[in-house]
């Protein structure tokens, strides 16, 4: 039950809405059917409005056959005499916004259909035969109901989309940073536990052996070397434990190439890697001491990994390693230079022993939670077109918890990125073209409605001069009093009214008003001379 409510509900929501759509639009219908004159109910209430009803669902699975269907509805009003402008064309602009909307369709397919729409509109203008303002309908109105709504859609489309990715992006980049952060963490503890396991293991022996060596002294009693057996029997079972523990933590073979390569000091690694072909200098500074064994091996792991590092991203640089000893802490600063032009490929460079499992930045991030933990700082950076890791580290240490902010994050991977880009630049060129077409329209329709201007108001003859006209007077007489040029759009049914016979007619406006149909002079002539003048309602 739950799941048929749930599917009608998911129904009735678009349902709804093409209802509404469809009922706006009806309304229009209605109030402009009641305003006109002479109406047809078949064709300019009934028949639009079944067609509307087919094509706002439509919208839904085929938006350009609804586009089509509404502009020919809107094209079907230049047939009414009465009337010039169609009421369903705010239904068409809708629709069309919703092209834009819901489809992917490319612009060169919207504006296939336009062209098409567009020829449809003049060509039926072209056969009705109607007059300029008709022409001027179709060829402006019927264009913006067209373009600017699908603009406006197609923007609306690409910022939604832009902000959908865009999150999306962002949950998946999150996502991903806790993940390879989380392993990064994991990995190094793993490593300081065997580090301790190495370091406190060892302590533990020698305490279980050193106990059984008082076993065996002349001086102790029974009590005592019975106590002593315990303790020995105790640190045993402990060193067991600590062993059983750290095999539980640690991951195989990681963590036994970390035992193997944390024992050997720092000056080996770096022979066995200037051994293998990379150019590598040591320098130490400082008085030499003991460090705790975690730092030691700390130590040693930065060098590892930035060695590791200059391997492989810069191959046949020169890599300076230094380790300064201070009072209360030790630095070790790892630098490489940048590559060289014509990078060394030889085997040896390529397989040096130092080279590491980590890949991309997982090092760095391991890194920088060992020494963070340890309560010292690491910061690796660009430097000369190389590349820098300074490492501080305490002599005494100073463990930090984790914190839940303020990790050091990946950088974004370069497809998402790109993506986010080309994402970001199609939207500004629609929002663009959304703002350029209606600039480009409007200064259109002001360049068309100052032509029609000129031409309606250059064919305006005086009522003073019409009336200073006299039938018999010469054609170059007459022509002193006349406008530019005459009025060229003169209905049909004007042309028809009878005139004298064996003339010919000229036609002028009565006055320059350029939104109502005005009162036309007639002016016929036989031959050079006037014959005759009237007057014909507009």
């Amino acid at each position: 039950m739950r799941t048929w409510g749930a599917a009608v509900a998911a129904v009735r929501g678009p349902a709804a809405r093409d209802a509404g759509l469809w009922a706006g639009a009806a309304g229009v219908g209605v109030f402009a059917h009641r305003e006109q004159a002479y109406p047809s109910v078949v064709l300019q209430l009934v028949l639009p409005l079944l067609v509307l009803a087919v094509a706002v669902p439509a919208g839904r699975t085929r938006p350009g056959a609804a586009v089509f269907l509404a502009n020919a509805v809107v094209a079907s009003g230049l047939a009414d005499p009465t009337a010039t402008a169609s009421p369903y064309l705010a239904a068409l602009a809708v629709l069309t916004c919703l092209l834009g909307l819901r489809s992917d369709c490319t612009a060169a397919a919207a504006l296939l259909l336009f062209g098409a729409c567009a020829a449809t509109d003049l060509a039926l203008c072209a056969v009705l035969g109607v007059g300029a303002v008709y022409w001027f309908y179709a060829m402006s109105y019927i264009p913006a109901a067209l373009l600017l709504p699908w603009l406006a859609g197609r923007y609306r489309q690409a910022r939604r989309a832009l902000v959908h990715e865009g999150w999306q992006r962002a949950r998946d980049l999150e996502q991903r940073q806790r993940s390879v952060a989380e392993q990064a963490r994991l990995r190094e503890r793993t490593r300081i536990a065997a580090d301790m396991h190495d370091s406190l293991g060892h302590e533990l022996s020698l305490i279980a052996l050193r106990a059984g060596a008082l076993e065996l002294s002349p001086t102790l009693t029974g009590q005592d070397r019975a106590d002593l057996a315990v303790l020995r029997a105790a640190v045993s079972d402990a060193v067991g434990h600590l062993r059983d523990t750290i095999g539980v933590l640690r991951d195989g073979s990681e963590g036994h190439e970390s035992l193997a390569s944390s024992v050997e000091p720092v000056e080996e690694l770096v022979a066995r890697t200037r051994e293998s072909g990379v150019t590598v200098h040591l320098r130490r500074e400082g008085a030499a001491r003991a460090l705790p064994p975690l730092v030691d091996r700390s130590a040693y792991r930065v060098v590892q990994e930035s060695l590791t590092n200059a391997i492989k991203h810069a191959p046949g640089s020169t890599v300076r390693v230094s380790i300064a000893r201070q009072s209360d802490r030790t630095e070790v600063r790892v630098t490489n230079s940048a590559a060289p032009t014509t990078p060394a490929t030889s085997p040896s460079a390529v397989q040096a022993p130092a080279a590491g499992r980590a890949a991309g930045h997982r090092g760095l991030t391991g890194l920088r939670e060992r020494v963070r933990l340890l309560g010292g700082t690491l910061h690796a950076a660009p430097r000369e077109g190389g590349f820098e890791v300074l490492a501080t580290l305490p002599d005494q240490v100073h463990p930090k918890h984790p914190r839940s902010s303020g990790e050091p994050q990946e950088e974004a991977a370069p497809e998402s990125a790109l993506r986010l880009t080309a994402a970001r630049r199609r939207t500004r060129r629609r929002f663009a073209a959304a703002f350029a077409a209606p600039v480009g329209l409007g200064l259109l329709t002001l360049v068309s409605c100052a032509y029609l201007a000129q031409q309606l108001t250059t064919c305006v003859l005086r009522p003073v001069d019409f009336a200073a006209l006299r039938p018999g007077q010469e054609r170059v007489e007459v022509a002193r009093l006349l406008p530019e040029r005459q009025f060229r759009y003169v209905p049909d049914a004007v042309r028809a009214l009878p005139a004298p016979a064996g003339t010919d007619c000229a036609y002028y406006r009565s006055n320059g008003n350029l939104l109502d149909q005005v009162d036309l002079y007639r002016l016929c002539y036989e031959g050079s001379r006037l014959v005759g003048k009237a007057v014909l309602a507009g």
